[in-house]
């Protein structure tokens, strides 16, 4: 291969030395002028060359196979918002500080829903005691109607025999239907306490799920982006907090033309170099290729228009290299990204690096 491109350039220099030569001999030249034109000449002669070889032996970029695009590193923003109104108690992180998942970001003032827990528990417990009581009065008139049943029975015999008037046995009945009635409202009474029990009971839970909620933590690993509240703010419900950068998805969202874009498949290998390390290229996968292209002109008809068609493709760093680089990879950091259109298109060896290595078969998102 050198050989060859050696060769190259020899040929190259000698048609431009003769065009050269063939230049000056036709150009009338003063004995004064001969030697400037021929120091010129010679630097044109040399410059040309060098160019020619430097363009021979630089590595086509992208190689084969590839499709590069430029971009800048990028993570997922959530926003920490309070889902139930109150005034901001505390805020416990600044711009730019590095958070755990379920560290906390900010709590809200719950005293008036503590104040409104001690109501409905004491609501609770007052219901209990009303179901208490419904369990001694059932247990008291299914006593009563036992009695009164059994009195009604011997009433009843005795009337059947001529030893009781009618009036009597009027009695005994109307005295079990009274304890039979009163069975049935001690009942109805335990019932209600028991609903009223489920009503506090679910009230309870309801303010504990608020107080839970005026506790705000991150649910990812990141970085705090914006503050966006100080404390002593009244914060309505859906009111934000602060912005959270996902640092365990990190991704650089490139463009690419219709032809590269149509030979991508999800999932593609891919490289990004980074302008601030260009000597680390760092691993990702395909992990979106939009539907829909950009700059679309309302009718596509010619098969130049459509090669004008961007569409939006997003690389995306493994997460476990994103969470063990999480200091060096700065969102914001522009660079190259580096897209394998054919399986069985070679990386280069200046696209590769420990990293690649490392996580050549790293799952694919």
């Amino acid at each position: 291969m050198r050989a060859r491109t050696g060769e190259a350039a020899i040929a190259i220099f000698e048609t431009i030395k003769r065009q050269l030569d063939a230049l000056l001999a036709k150009t009338p030249l003063r004995p004064a002028q001969r030697w400037p034109a021929a120091i010129g000449a010679f630097i044109v002669l040399i410059g040309a060359t060098l160019g020619s070889y430097v363009w021979l032996v630089s590595p086509s970029d992208p190689p084969p196979g590839f499709a590069k695009a430029n971009g800048r590193l990028e993570a997922r923003q959530i926003d920490i918002i309070a889902r139930y109104p109150g005034r901001l108690l505390e805020i416990a992180v600044q711009e730019g500080d590095a958070v755990t998942a379920g560290e906390v970001i900010a709590r809200l003032d719950t005293r008036e829903l503590e104040a409104a827990l001690r109501a409905a528990e004491a609501r609770i417990q007052r219901a209990r005691q009303q179901r208490a009581m419904s369990e001694a009065s059932i247990a008291q008139q299914g006593s009563a109607l036992r009695l009164a049943t059994l009195e009604f029975g011997r009433a009843e015999t005795l009337h059947h025999r001529g030893f009781a008037p009618e009036q009597f046995l009027d009695q005994r009945r109307a005295s079990q239907q009274t304890a039979a009635a009163g069975l049935r409202a001690a009942q109805s009474a335990r019932s209600a306490a028991d609903a009223d029990i489920a009503a506090a009971e679910a009230e309870a839970d309801r303010i504990n799920e608020q107080i839970g909620e005026a506790t705000l933590v991150a649910p990812r690993p990141g970085r705090i982006l914006y503050r966006l509240a100080e404390p002593g703010e009244l914060i309505n419900a859906g009111g934000p907090i602060a912005t959270l950068l996902d640092t365990s998805d990190i991704y650089m969202t490139v463009f690419l033309p219709t032809r590269e874009a149509g030979a991508i498949a999800m999932g593609a290998p891919a490289r990004i170099v980074l302008d601030a390390d260009a000597s680390a290229p760092l691993p990702a996968r395909v992990s979106f290729i939009s539907p829909e292209a950009q700059f679309t002109p309302r009718q596509v008809e010619t098969r130049g228009e459509r090669d004008n068609l961007m569409y939006r493709v997003r690389v995306r760093i493994p997460e476990a290299l994103a969470l063990s680089r999480t200091e060096r990879l700065n969102v914001g950091v522009t660079g190259v990204a580096y897209i394998q259109m054919r399986p069985n298109a070679q990386w280069p060896a200046r696209l590769e690096s420990e990293l690649t290595r490392r996580f050549r078969d790293a799952p694919r998102p």
